[in-house]
């Protein structure tokens, strides 16, 4: 076993957080550029029905993401502070633990999806004329629940130990899995069977299969130090002390992700009074919000890592340094992309659009919002700093009123005073409260708390 190198050791942090970042921007990229590609097949190889039947599975899917991406942001803290600590036993401990929640979360979220899938699609008011597509998709879907959430939290998890190349090589194989096997099975290529709306979901869930064989194979061969061996299998079980600690920190990123869901769904009513060309320029500006977003959210993610890494290490007089580190990652690569995408503006509208009265709408609701971005970028890292700390349902609550009291209120608002554009002004409105909220808990209250390791 290798001995536990944290990401604090190398002098020049700005070089070791860019190192760390750099993967993991490209992961995040790669994992949305996936679910891309499947509507792409679907869509070119079997209609319009097939594509409807398969995006009634996203709100589905994101509540479970809450679930999953609240698990790691909780283990991925203590994971970071045992490993910052030099501690393999404990971090091992953690990883056993949240594979042990994850096993069991997954269990139930596939025999519950199977049995009741079609009680849900018809909660989600599915469409009588795709439900024969949907409900056998969303039953597959939700069978492979268990390897989707272990894939999801074992990349994450390493991460917390300094490894953003491994879950990128993995994110990169289940793309090229699912590039090769969704459209055989789409069209019963080499002699497979036409597996029709299935297809995307088999593919997937084999794809989750492989690349778990693969990380399992490839994390001994290194003697990587979260491999998959008997010591580590050993620890998946319940630990009582370390699963309320996990939850306690995962639990409000999961109910944030879900208020600024159910948000977004308020928005995009609101936006669909206003006809179908703005519901498409809506939809091509958030694509490319999305996309800026990603380096932004991925600068938040490595703050956090570095910054539970020092506290575990009993460094917390470096946490000032990662986050100025952080932000001025955030002002150089987010501000670098707004500006490109202000130049460019017209072009990746096009990407998306056709019409030329579309594409002239959507660039001014881009030119709207673009730069508020860099304060959604700040706001993140904040939070994630001290989230590496334990502190997480200060900034959850600072989260939601910004969405409740804020962003949505005001888009009603703007939007009476200044038509579609104020939807947009809303979204500004509230990034930069937002970043003025967390920045000011984070500066007058937290900095003067006596920050130690949860474990």
């Amino acid at each position: 076993m290798p001995q536990p190198q944290t990401l604090l050791n190398q002098q020049k942090l700005w070089k070791t957080f860019l190192i760390f970042l750099l993967p993991l921007i490209a992961t995040n990229i790669l994992q949305n550029l996936s679910g891309t590609i499947n509507t792409v097949f679907v869509g070119q190889m079997m209609g319009v029905n097939a594509i409807a039947a398969v995006a009634i599975f996203f709100p589905i899917l994101f509540c479970l993401m809450a679930f999953v991406i609240g698990l790691s942001a909780g283990a991925t803290v203590l994971v970071g502070q045992a490993w910052g600590a030099q501690n393999v036993e404990k971090v091992r401990c953690v990883v056993g633990s949240t594979l042990f929640m994850t096993l069991i979360g997954g269990t139930i979220t596939a025999l519950l999806g199977v049995v009741f899938a079609k009680h849900i699609l018809l909660a989600l008011g599915t469409d009588p004329d795709v439900m024969h597509l949907s409900l056998p998709y969303v039953q597959w879907m939700l069978a492979g629940s268990p390897l989707l959430f272990i894939y999801l939290i074992y990349t994450s998890i390493l991460r917390g130990v300094g490894d953003s190349t491994t879950p990128l090589i993995a994110s990169g194989m289940t793309i090229l899995i699912g590039l090769l096997i969704t459209p055989i099975l789409i069209a019963g290529y080499f002699g497979f069977p036409k597996m029709g709306i299935v297809a995307p979901a088999i593919a997937t869930i084999t794809g989750y299969f492989a690349v778990l064989i693969f990380l399992a194979v490839y994390l001994n061969k290194k003697d990587h130090p979260l491999k998959p061996d008997r010591h580590l299998l050993g620890h998946i079980r319940h630990h009582p002390e370390l699963s309320k600690i996990i939850l306690r920190l995962g639990v409000p990123t999961g109910i944030q992700m879900i208020t600024t869901s159910m948000a977004g769904l308020v928005i995009v009513g609101l936006v669909n009074r206003y006809g179908s060309h703005a519901t498409a320029a809506y939809g091509a500006v958030n694509q490319v919000l999305n996309y800026i977003q990603f380096p932004a959210l991925s600068i938040s993610i490595a703050a956090s890592i570095f910054a539970a890494q020092a506290i575990g290490a009993g460094k917390s007089d470096l946490l000032a340094k990662v986050t100025r580190t952080a932000l001025t990652m955030n002002i150089l690569i987010t501000g670098g992309l707004v500006a490109l995408a202000y130049l460019f503006s017209k072009y990746l509208m096009a990407l998306f659009i056709t019409d030329p009265e579309v594409v002239a709408l959507g660039q001014q609701l881009l030119f709207i919002v673009l730069w508020s971005i860099i304060f959604f970028g700040a706001s993140s890292i904040f939070a994630s700093i001290m989230r590496a700390s334990g502190t997480v349902t200060v900034p959850m609550l600072i989260n939601i009123v910004v969405i409740l009291a804020i962003e949505v209120p005001c888009a009603y608002l703007f939007s009476q005073w200044w038509g579609l554009k104020g939807v947009w002004y809303a979204y500004a409105l509230a990034f930069v409260c937002l970043c003025v909220l967390q920045g000011l808990y984070y500066q007058l209250v937290w900095k003067k708390k006596t920050v130690i390791a949860l474990i």
